[in-house]
This record gives C-alpha cells, structure tokens and sequence, in this order.
C-alpha cells in the first residue's frame, strides 16, 4: 500500500494540471512550480523517514505518512487558493517520501531472507500499478464530468475529486498498518527482545529463535553508522563510487520519465488531442508501464544489470527522438498531421516500455547493490537526494520548455539517453551474482 500510494499520488495530478491553469488563470511557470513542489516534500520525507522510523518504530512512521497522505488529499480537494493548493502538495510530498524509504526497509527486515528479492520488488511493482490505476480513475471521473476537468461532480470540480479520492487508499493503508507485525529489528533495538522473538517465530517459522536473535544484535552491534564524511575523497569531492549512484540517478529521471507520469494528458491536449483521449492514452502509458516493470523484474536477474541498462537506453533513445520528430511539424487545424500523432503515440509508448524494463528497476537494484558496506547507507541517501533534485528540476522546468519548443525539449531528453549508454558502459560495473561483502 505504501507503494501504491507512492505511484498514485505522484500521478494523480496529471488530471489536474489544466484545469489548475485555468481555474487560477496562471502561467506555465507559476503551474510548474505548484506540480514540482510536491518533490520538495518528496526528499525532505525520504531524508528524515529513516530516523523517525528508529526513533518510533516502522509501523507508527507508516500512521503517520497515512495521515499525511489523508490530510494532502482532503485539502488538495478543497483548496481555497493556488498556495493552499501548493501547501497540501508538499504536505503529500512528503508522505510519498516516508512510505518511499519504509516500504522497503520494513520488507527487508520482515521479510525471511528466501523471499526477500521477491517482496522487495513487489514495493516497484505496486508503485507502477498505482500510477496505472490514478490515470483509470481520473478517466473515469473525467467521463462522469462530459469529459470536462472543470465539470460539476458531486458539488465539486471533476479535477477536485480527482485529488479527493485518494483519501480512500490513505485510510486503507493506516488501516491496514495495525494490522502487521512491528519490525523484530526495531523490537530488539529499543529491548523489546520477547515481542521480536514472538514475531520472528510466526514470520520464520521453526528456527532456532535465541540464535536469530542473537544473529540480529551483533549485526546491529558490528554496523558502522556510514557519515556524510564517509563518501568525501577522490578528486571531485566525492568518492568515484558515489558519483556513479549520482550519475545513474540524474540519467534516470533527465531523460523526463516523469513528464510522461505528470503531464502526459496535457502534452496529448497540447497538440490537439481530445481531453477525454488524452487521459486514455495516459492510462495506457500506465500498463505499458506495468508491463515493462514485470519483464524487468524477470531477467534483471538472468540479463544482468548492465546490458539491461545498455538495452534501456537505446530503446529510449530511439522512442524520444520518434517524438522530438513528430513534434517538430506544424499543427493542422489544432492538431498533428496523422503519420505524426500516431508516430508520436506509439514512441511514447515506446520510451516508457523501455524505461521500465530497465533504468526504472535496475538503478534502485544497483544502488541498493553497488556501494561497499561502510558507506551503503549515506552514499544511498546522497544518490536518492540527487534523483529527487533532478525529477524536481525535470517536472519544473517542462511547461516553459514545452512553450519555447516542444521538439526541441525532446531533442534535449532524446540526447541524455544517448549520452546514458558511454555512461553504463564505462563507469558502472555489473553486480548481478555478487554478494553485498565483495563490493567493499
């Protein structure tokens, strides 16, 4: 559920974004800021997620977001003006940031250590599947309204009930939190060793519970806590290592993956495309998404990382520069000659098919992989900092870029893919069938 509502609360407001135009009468720049703001949330989450869940315990830090993503939806409903609006947005922001990073640290700490790779990618899969379902739902809703955003709905704007009805998965996932087990982890490190011993033996089953106990203090006792400090050195302030998670995350989010997720019905409208159409096609996008992060999920362990990686980047490549072509032709009568929507159309597909049968799993994959025990965790932070930044600068900066050229904002994204492939081929190494040790 936290990774449901990671993926559709992130998505939900690109049924919103023209309405949220018209209805404040406001400029691309000033749109931008209040879709973008979100990610602001987004990063200050992730980075204090990890030491209120330490201080309080997983479960509680997964109330809270729950609370955080209820109280987003309701206000980001009822605005009573562009800044509220913008306010509940980094109020959400920093839900997803939460349940980003306690998602998979509870996963990896419950989970018994045979099924661990499975549950963890389930945290992926849920993200895409609730970007999939938003786009459903604010079609629906756009249905219900005569396929007008601003249309009446239940006393409402349609695009208002649209950010209203995630209050439902919100209330689900706080519901559902007192439901599971708090962490073994967390239970032994505040002293609560008979509740952890009492979790681990319905979790794991039959096992030697003094032993497993045991086995989790020294680990605690052994980790070094990795510093900020830790990851200097090198020629360039940081360590090479630490500058290639930067490098994978800044690639993954500038070759505009999330203009795809935030904006794709407004893209669609701007070149022609009927409202209603447009948040179709938004949908589809969504289970192609689905659909590549399955095939993902299949061979990132039989590929390989890399030639995964290699194999995204060209396709991407060739899906982004389809599009900066078919956006380069004058629109006919308010819309694209036929050959270039439908060229457009498929590309589209095509970029977001690629990306997720590869930079979408394999960078969080390699990240979680690629950095020596000492300094996994701060350098981990410091590359998921670098992706919020750049997702921030990415969401930002699209609709002034897509008034100045559209092709050329394609052009822009097209030449990041590219320049992704003698990235992965020269500074990042393979870490399929290593264990976490060997990369010391």
């Amino acid at each position: 559920m936290g990774g449901f509502l990671f993926g559709y609360d992130s998505s939900v407001i690109n049924g919103a974004v023209e309405a949220i135009r018209d209805r404040y009468d406001i400029g691309s720049a000033a749109l931008a800021q209040v879709i973008a703001i979100a990610l602001i949330g987004c990063a200050i989450g992730a980075a204090t997620a990890g030491r209120i869940a330490d201080r309080i315990g997983r479960i509680r830090c997964m109330q809270i977001a729950a609370v955080l993503f209820t109280i987003s939806a309701v206000g980001s409903a009822l605005p009573f003006a562009l800044w509220d609006l913008a306010f509940w947005r980094i109020v959400g922001g920093f839900a997803i940031g939460m349940a980003s990073v306690i998602g998979p640290a509870y996963i990896a700490e419950v989970a018994p250590p045979a099924y661990r790779g499975r549950l963890g990618s389930f945290q992926q899969a849920a993200i895409v599947v609730g970007i999939a379902i938003s786009q459903l739902v604010n079609w629906g809703l756009l249905n219900a309204a005569g396929g007008d955003q601003r249309g009446k709905l239940m006393g409402l704007e349609a695009w208002q009930v649209m950010l209203g009805v995630m209050v439902v998965p919100a209330v689900l996932y706080g519901l559902l939190s007192f439901a599971i087990p708090e962490s073994p982890r967390f239970l032994i490190s505040v002293g609560k060793r008979d509740r952890a011993r009492e979790i681990l033996a319905e979790v794991e089953g039959d096992i030697d519970l003094d032993a497993r106990v045991g086995e989790i203090e020294l680990a605690m006792r052994s980790e070094h806590k990795s510093s900020f400090r830790d990851l200097l050195g090198g020629g360039f302030f940081f360590k090479p290592i630490v500058w290639v998670g930067i490098g994978l995350s800044v690639f993954q989010q500038f070759v505009g993956i999330n203009v795809a997720f935030y904006y794709s019905s407004t893209l669609w409208q701007s070149v022609g495309v009927d409202p209603t159409d447009s948040f179709f096609y938004s949908f589809t996008t969504s289970i192609i998404n689905i659909v590549g992060t399955v095939i993902a999920m299949i061979f990132v362990d039989r590929v390989g990382r890399k030639p995964l990686a290699l194999i995204g980047s060209v396709g991407m490549a060739v899906g982004l520069a389809l599009e900066a072509w078919a956006f380069s032709h004058d629109l006919v009568g308010g819309k694209l000659p036929s050959t270039q929507g439908w060229t457009a159309l498929i590309a589209a597909h095509v970029f977001v098919l690629f990306f997720a049968l590869s930079w979408g799993v394999v960078v969080w994959v390699m990240l979680g992989e690629m950095f020596p025990n000492r300094i996994r965790a701060a350098a981990l932070g410091v590359a998921a900092a670098a992706q919020w930044i750049a997702n921030w600068a990415i969401t930002a900066s699209f609709p002034s870029l897509a008034d100045w050229n559209l092709s050329g904002t394609y052009v822009i994204y097209t030449v990041f893919a590219a320049l992704s492939v003698p990235f992965v081929l020269k500074f990042v190494k393979e870490t399929k069938g290593k264990s976490l040790e060997e990369m010391g």
